[in-house]
């Protein structure tokens, strides 16, 4: 049985998506605002922040569905404040109709997937029960990574330049250190990866990657791609791997050319 909370003020969308979730073997708890749902989620972290030392640990839920519009912090923030705190819970976020831009920013803020309000609750409930698969593919993968005594971990991996990306696992570690990644971070990196040394488009990315609109706004690709950097290049602001080609788009190169020594 998954545990899906449940943040959205409004009381008979509420009452309609936790009879239906709960129909379907789900155990559901309702936030009806931001600061409420990081207290559930973060429990004394979420605390501190504010200068509160009460509470204890966060409670643990499989999944998250997130309206954006809520009274006090919006479901943006929430996002970001759970991803800063590294809780990686799966975030379904609940959007505006015709607002794709809110689409980006809920990306953006570490939401992993969205849907535009009002919906269909079969779609919903569709998009929900893909997030909490993924959930438990990544838990599988890490324990029969545990099990597997010097076997070889059948993983979806790409290694690059002393890297490797584990969409398995939604990592990327690189050197010493061990990058956790969205899925929609995860779902770039390998539209980029399965490019290599072709240059996407802005377009391109919007459509196969988020099947969003070729006119929505493209700041949102442009700050993915500088996130994207920090976590793969040694020096960001010089890029190796991730390259922009201006006026077109990105062109992603696995293993760049050394300058030949002299």
């Amino acid at each position: 049985m998954s545990r899906v909370l449940i943040v959205e003020d409004e009381t008979h969308l509420v009452k309609g998506l936790r009879f239906n979730l709960e129909a379907e073997g789900h155990c559901v708890e309702v936030a009806g605002d931001g600061e409420s749902a990081l207290q559930r989620l973060l429990g004394s972290r979420s605390d501190e922040k504010r200068g509160d030392r009460g509470g204890g640990e966060g409670e643990d839920f499989d999944a998250v569905v997130l309206d954006v519009m809520l009274p006090g912090k919006d479901g943006f923030a929430v996002a970001a404040e759970l991803r800063a705190a590294k809780n990686f819970v799966p975030i379904l976020m609940l959007t505006a109709r015709g607002r794709p831009e809110d689409v980006l920013k809920g990306f953006a803020a570490g939401a992993d997937d969205y849907l535009a309000k009002p919906f269909e609750l079969p779609i919903l409930l569709a998009r929900l029960q893909g997030l909490l698969r993924r959930r438990d593919w990544s838990r599988m993968s890490a324990m029969s990574a545990d099990s597997a005594a010097g076997a070889s971990p059948d993983y979806d991996e790409f290694p690059f330049d002393g890297r490797v990306i584990d969409f398995g696992k939604l990592e990327l570690r690189a050197k010493a250190n061990t990058i956790r990644l969205t899925v929609m971070e995860a779902q770039l990196l390998r539209y980029l990866v399965r490019n290599s040394g072709r240059v996407v488009s802005r377009k391109s990315i919007l459509e196969d990657v988020w099947g969003l609109d070729e006119h929505t706004d493209t700041r949102a690709i442009d700050n993915f791609i500088v996130r994207l950097r920090r976590y793969i290049e040694d020096n960001p602001a010089k890029p190796e791997h991730l390259l922009t080609v201006r006026g077109v788009g990105y062109r992603f190169t696995p293993e760049p050319r050394k300058p030949e020594a002299s």
